[in-house]
């Protein structure tokens, strides 16, 4: 299945958004892991409806008009990384959750690492808020975009 794409300029940086027929499958960041997200073919189309409105929809977020996104989302993974990215969804703007607290809400306190190995191939970053997840000690940990990247988001939603 081929995949559309959009690359938009960012605050943190170059962010090529990715689409298919349900909905939002991707964003990527400009220096991200090759395999960290595995899509098929891309092809570009700025003019995907689901990317255009992914990109408004950003650009409020980034420019602090924006609290919530409501573009469709797709997430491709194994049942376990559906849950975690799902939970992920319901941390409020402005909040954060260790990966023990994402471990007991979908269930499976013991899965602390297994949610942090997941968290980390997120495929839909910023909507899907893997910069709101953090360590047990409140300290910024592992993020696809870097921990740069993190605090950035983070201090743009206190």
């Amino acid at each position: 299945m081929t995949h559309a794409f959009k690359t938009i300029r960012s605050p943190v940086g170059e962010l090529t958004l990715v689409a298919e027929a349900r909905g939002l499958a991707a964003i990527l960041w400009e220096n991200d892991r090759p395999g960290r997200v595995r899509l098929g073919a891309l092809a570009a189309d700025v003019a995907h409806p689901v990317l255009v409105e992914t990109e408004r929809q950003l650009r409020e977020y980034f420019g602090g008009r924006r609290r919530a996104f409501d573009v469709p989302l797709f997430f491709s993974g194994s049942a376990f990384q559906q849950r975690v990215w799902r939970a992920l969804l319901t941390i409020p703007f402005g909040e954060t959750r260790s990966y023990g607290e994402i471990a007991h809400q979908i269930g499976n306190p013991a899965a602390s690492r297994a949610v942090g190995a997941a968290n980390g191939r997120n495929p839909i970053s910023i909507i899907a808020p893997c910069h709101r997840v953090v360590g047990s000690d409140g300290k910024l940990t592992g993020f696809a975009g870097g921990l740069d990247a993190k605090k950035y988001l983070l201090e743009l939603e206190r």
